[in-house]
């Protein structure tokens, strides 16, 4: 089908066994948004020439290459094991649940040393001809996720790459039928970890992970293109949690100072036996920075909590993702 617009864009993936060296896409994404661009640093030369009133342009250089960007998408119940690993560092194998369809992704909390993807973009002229921009190298260095009343689990990931290539052949485009997590799937606990329970009053939630990472890898001999960004600092782990004001549970724990583990979950239909779509967060520790109860008003009080991840010692940050993906 031929379309002249951003009907006919696609996004493929695919991870990358040595960074930045290009790897066909396989994997290809439902997305809602895109920012992944080619960024460029020139340099003109000032020289002095008698008479030259406009610099010469046989004198501009091109210097250094990069890509930023984000990508934004609905989280749905396939296809999402690449980015998740890229974003958490563990290298997962999805492990089949009994002898049904399900197969569980684990994704903890680890190094993305050697976690990067190709990403390729299509790209509709308005001729339909869809032109293709292959992203190398790219590392997630940031991942949030985000669901309120009414909507469907939204996800935002943050991209770093090494250079834009367009001189590959764009993959044909293939989809899974997918449907996406929502708010009629949301539960949210907190508690003891591994005892958590469920809150009431929640109508909105956001995890923000960041991998900080040194980005400003450009050395000599590398042809103005960065080497692999290395981890820099630890990892940022934040979020929200909008509220009615139906128990005092968050607000104790505001007063307190007191850790609590944090448990995100999404439900969805049964896959088989005892097993369904499932997508969950789990922060073993978080404390609540701000946020305790104001009244504005004749309304509902309505408290948002903010919160930052931390380190309970013993357990990581993880993501499970049951599907009937076999693959990550």
């Amino acid at each position: 089908m031929v379309i002249g617009s951003g009907l006919g864009a696609q996004l493929g993936i695919a991870a990358e066994s040595s960074y930045g060296v290009f790897v066909a896409p396989t994997r290809f994404v439902e997305f809602t948004k895109e920012s992944l661009v080619l960024k460029k640093t020139t340099a003109q030369s000032a020289g002095v020439a008698a008479g030259r009133l406009v610099p010469l342009s046989s004198r501009r250089v091109l210097t250094r290459r990069e890509v930023s960007g984000s990508i934004d998408l609905e989280i749905t119940n396939k296809g999402m094991g690449l980015l998740l690993q890229a974003l958490m560092g563990t290298t997962v194998t999805p492990v089949q649940q009994a002898t049904t369809t399900a197969y569980l992704q684990t994704h903890t909390l680890a190094s993305v040393a050697g976690k990067s993807l190709t990403v390729q973009k299509g790209v509709p002229l308005t001729t339909g001809v869809v032109t293709d921009k292959t992203f190398l190298g790219c590392k997630v260095v940031s991942g949030e996720f985000s669901c309120e009343v009414g909507g469907m689990l939204t996800g935002t990931f943050e991209i770093d790459g090494k250079d834009c290539d367009e001189g590959q052949t764009l993959a044909a485009a293939s989809y899974a039928n997918q449907t996406p997590f929502h708010f009629g799937q949301m539960a949210v606990k907190t508690g003891t970890y591994g005892t958590e329970t469920a809150l009431d009053g929640i109508r909105k939630v956001s995890v923000k992970i960041e991998r900080p990472q040194d980005v400003e890898r450009f050395y000599a001999g590398q042809s103005g293109l960065k080497k692999e960004p290395i981890e820099n600092d630890q990892v940022k782990i934040t979020g929200s949690l909008e509220t009615d004001y139906v128990s005092t549970v968050l607000d104790d724990l505001h007063t307190s100072d007191a850790a609590t583990s944090l448990v995100w979950e999404f439900t969805g239909p049964n896959i088989a036996s005892t097993y369904f779509e499932t997508f969950r967060i789990t922060v073993p520790a978080i404390r609540l920075d701000e946020g305790p109860p104001t009244v504005d008003g004749f309304g509902v009080v309505k408290p948002t909590y903010n919160f930052t991840g931390l380190f309970d010692g013993t357990n990581l940050t993880k993501i499970e993702y049951m599907t009937t993906d076999t693959t990550v």
